[in-house]
């Protein structure tokens, strides 16, 4: 069976460092900071009390009130970035056929803050079982997609995958394996979280996953710098429309990059830490360039997981380093979380988007705030640091992983014929 080429048609983004795919990519080559004091709740009591929070996000702009109020943040997210990547992609809505439209989103948590508001008014009361009657619908992670679905009619596949903070690119791989065997035409893929919340601060205070860079939140987030302390939390959300390639081409759509292929593995060693080698991450890199067909020389550029965590950021480069020999040096390797934080299950889905918009511009953008050399980290890998660089690129890679051990790995590459 020859399997159906992938194509991306259509992107939106909603994230600390911009509101739309315009104002995110001219924030990525400029190195904007999107760290700054917590807004959503009082945080002086926590260790850490800053974040990446959305900037001027009003759901009111988008939603009318009764609406707003039956959909959690993350929904709100998804819904807000998926229309923008559906326009964008300029799909006729009343032609398409809405039984090969499908959503694969990607949610590491759900609906967090409407899980913890409840629960903490449940506490506050006198035992009463009272509870909002859309307690549940928002706060499933799959309601996300079901939403989108309702909104604008789609009838295809229809689910979120979970995996911590590898959710996005999961559903990314799932939505180009199913357009590749002929199942759907097109997937709103992308990912979307919103942990900024007391129970999520607190639960990864709890970790010591977080950095507690307080009196500097705007550098907390500094990948490969030997100061590193842990990473910041983000929130947002990334959509992308994956469209089979003959299908796109037959009514005249925009192409921003070909989906060539994606990798998964599982580190089998830790809840929560990379094994200090690496080996998942060389796996699920092998695996990757295998499935798209493509040798390690091939590739450009690869936005790196790079959280900004001590452990994790040199796990991830001798893996690449073992994986692409002497050809590492040459290849551009960044971490845009320095910019956005670490946006956990949508993290996927907005570095894909980085990557493509990488890919078609021209320019890798920077891996920001580092100030120290760490000794542990080859000097001899171009970590793309604190200024964004100019070069051609034919082929991206973007390395997910969470908690669990879940490792995905995504290879997009600029169209050919």
């Amino acid at each position: 069976m020859e399997l159906k080429r992938v194509v991306i048609t259509g992107l939106g983004a909603l994230t600390p460092i911009g509101n739309n795919i315009s104002e995110y990519w001219d924030g990525l080559v400029n190195g904007k900071s999107g760290s700054g004091p917590i807004t959503h709740f009082d945080p002086e009591k926590f260790k850490t009390k800053f974040a990446c929070e959305l900037k001027n996000f009003n759901p009111l702009d988008y939603f009318d009130r009764k609406e707003a109020r039956k959909l959690d943040k993350f929904t709100q997210y998804a819904m807000v970035a998926s229309d923008e990547a559906i326009a964008d992609s300029g799909i006729d809505l009343d032609a398409v056929d809405k039984y090969r439209v499908g959503v694969i989103w990607g949610a590491g948590i759900g609906g967090l803050e409407t899980f913890q508001n409840e629960v903490l008014n449940f506490a506050a009361g006198d035992g009463t079982p009272r509870f909002n009657p859309f307690f549940i619908p928002k706060m499933i992670a799959d309601i996300a997609p079901g939403n989108i679905s309702i909104k604008h009619g789609f009838m295809g596949a229809n689910y979120t995958t979970v995996s911590a903070c590898a959710s996005s690119a999961n559903a990314m791989i799932d939505a180009l394996n199913n357009i590749r065997l002929g199942y759907s035409d097109v997937i709103v893929s992308g990912g979307s979280e919103a942990a900024v919340t007391i129970a999520g601060m607190g639960g990864f205070n709890a970790m010591h996953a977080l950095s507690t860079r307080n009196d500097s939140p705007e550098t907390a987030s500094r990948p490969f710098d030997a100061t590193r302390d842990g990473f910041v939390l983000g929130e947002g959300a990334g959509a992308l429309i994956l469209e089979e390639y003959e299908h796109a081409k037959a009514r005249g759509a925009k192409i921003y990059a070909e989906v060539i292929g994606g990798g998964l593995s599982s580190d089998a060693y830790h809840m929560t830490a990379p094994h200090p080698d690496g080996n998942g991450v060389v796996r699920v890199m092998e695996n990757c360039l295998r499935n798209a067909g493509i040798k390690p020389e091939d590739v450009d550029a690869i936005n790196t997981h790079g959280t900004s965590t001590p452990l994790g950021d040199v796990a991830e480069l001798k893996a690449i380093t073992k994986v692409f020999g002497d050809h590492a040096k040459n290849i551009n390797i960044n971490s845009t979380k320095s910019m956005t934080g670490h946006l956990l299950g949508a993290a996927g889905a907005i570095e894909g988007i980085a990557s493509v918009l990488a890919m078609q511009h021209g320019i890798v953008p920077p891996t920001i705030n580092h100030e120290n050399v760490d000794e542990n980290i080859d000097p001899s890998l171009n970590l793309t640091l604190n200024k964004a660089q100019e070069r051609e690129l034919n082929i991206v890679m973007s390395n997910t992983f969470g908690f669990g051990g879940h490792n995905a790995c995504v290879a997009f590459r600029k169209l050919t014929e």
